[in-house]
């Protein structure tokens, strides 16, 4: 254990996020997201049994949000037709986001296969056990500051 770094945060996945740079994005991706094949080209660290909230809440104790971004933060949207309301979560999301980033986390609401475009490109997929749907979250990591 170290001091000062959530207990949630594995080994590998508190290494996968010092290895990242500033603009490198992560997935924080919910129990039905196909990590595997859509990660076939980033890390990808299994978090399973743990919620997307709380994989982000520790994640945001440590990286900051791109500031160079105008959307620091994705989510995919619900399916036109999907009888899906607006996922509950996102509300914890946003409470989240204001606690650590209240100056700069607004929210790009990205179509289905255009956020798996962008996921497979990210540096870092987290796979959680969220059993939310569309609870997915993609951030941009920014730069970290004296």
């Amino acid at each position: 254990m170290l001091k000062g770094i959530p207990p949630i945060i594995s080994p590998e996945l508190l290494k996968a996020l010092c290895e990242m740079g500033h603009g490198d994005e992560l997935i924080i991706a919910d129990g039905n997201f196909p990590c595997e094949s859509i990660g076939k080209d980033a890390i990808v660290v299994r978090a399973d049994g743990n919620g997307a909230a709380e994989i982000l809440d520790a994640v945001l104790q440590l990286i900051p949000l791109d500031r160079y971004t105008e959307k620091p933060v994705a989510l995919m949207e619900v399916v036109k037709g999907d009888s899906c309301p607006k996922p509950e979560i996102w509300k914890t999301y946003e409470a989240l986001l204001n606690k650590y980033e209240p100056d700069h986390h607004d929210i790009e609401m990205t179509e289905r296969f255009a956020f798996y475009e962008r996921a497979k490109k990210a540096y870092l997929i987290i796979a959680t056990g969220e059993t939310a749907v569309y609870a997915n979250v993609l951030l941009k990591k920014g730069v970290v500051t004296p």
